[in-house]
């Protein structure tokens, strides 16, 4: 697949060619301006069902963009407490099924007999975050603290949001899915990946940067979405230090942060931002912070 200077997937089209399941649909519709109206060709973003199974036994279905599912099945697994590192993915296969996708996963025993306390056969929403859990403990899990981290600009925070719409290559065509993005300070954006879940979005990245070995302590992590406490979770549960979020945050979402030691900033949309835990990662010019 094609790459840009940024490592990005550079495609107009993305679509998963090898499952059968486009993350499109065209449809002809009929647009109205006031009293003008006329029949166009539309792009419409898919959900397709998405069976997670661990060692034969099926643990949540999930709704989301089927593209990039080797990831979104590692990135879950790691942010969820499944499992503890990447390497304890010891397999994973797709299989193309009539009502969706099923993804099955291998995981060490230990592992597995620990997810013997969670609800199974449970379907996750588009913007459910709560999926796989059937107590209170295990729905807000506590990370451990965060420690150290980068320091950024707050120039580098408005560059890296600037670059975001340019590549969201199914956003562009639909409006209607989220992405979530890594920035490294001095490059810029380095990865993206999209879905019509914002948690979706997230774990999908998250599970690209476990398999290519990136380095959490070096980057940021920015979300076309509100940050809802599970947006927080999982980003604090891999030892990334910042996260943004064009949108609010919850209650919720800031008490987690404040207490793992998240930088955790909302509203960050071209150059403004509210920042509402540990303001100490971003530096301010003069001139901005008068």
């Amino acid at each position: 697949m094609a790459k840009n200077e940024w490592g990005l997937n550079n495609v107009l089209d993305p679509v998963a060619l090898d499952l059968g399941w486009p993350s499109y649909q065209q449809s002809t519709v009929e647009r109205w301006q006031g009293s003008q109206h006329s029949l166009e060709q539309d792009y419409i973003a898919e959900e397709v069902p998405i069976s997670l199974v661990y060692n034969g036994i099926p643990h949540v279905v999930m709704l989301a963009t089927p593209t990039n599912l080797e990831e979104f099945a590692l990135g879950f697994s790691i942010t969820e407490g499944i499992i503890n590192s990447p390497q304890e993915l010891l397999s994973t296969h797709i299989y193309n099924r009539s009502n969706g996708i099923e993804v099955r996963l291998k995981i060490p025993q230990q592992r597995f007999a620990c997810m013997t306390d969670k609800g199974r056969n449970l379907t996750g929403r588009t913007g459910c975050g709560l999926c796989g859990a059937s107590t209170l403990k295990q729905a807000i899990r506590q990370p451990d603290p965060v420690h150290g981290g980068l320091t950024i600009s707050a120039d580098e925070l408005f560059s890296a949001l600037n670059e975001i719409k340019q590549h969201q290559k199914l956003n562009q065509l639909t409006g209607s899915v989220h992405a979530a993005a890594w920035a490294v300070p001095g490059q810029g954006l380095i990865d993206l990946r999209e879905d019509v879940g914002r948690h979706n979005a997230l774990d999908k990245l998250i599970g690209l940067l476990l398999r290519t070995g990136k380095d959490l302590s070096t980057g940021f992590v920015i979300v076309t979405s509100r940050a809802s406490y599970e947006m927080v979770q999982k980003t604090a549960f891999v030892g990334i230090t910042l996260i943004a979020a064009i949108s609010a945050p919850t209650g919720l979402a800031i008490r987690l942060a404040e207490e793992a030691g998240l930088t955790l900033i909302g509203f960050a949309r071209g150059d403004q931002h509210v920042v509402y835990t540990h303001p100490k990662r971003l530096i301010h010019s003069n001139n901005l912070s008068n």
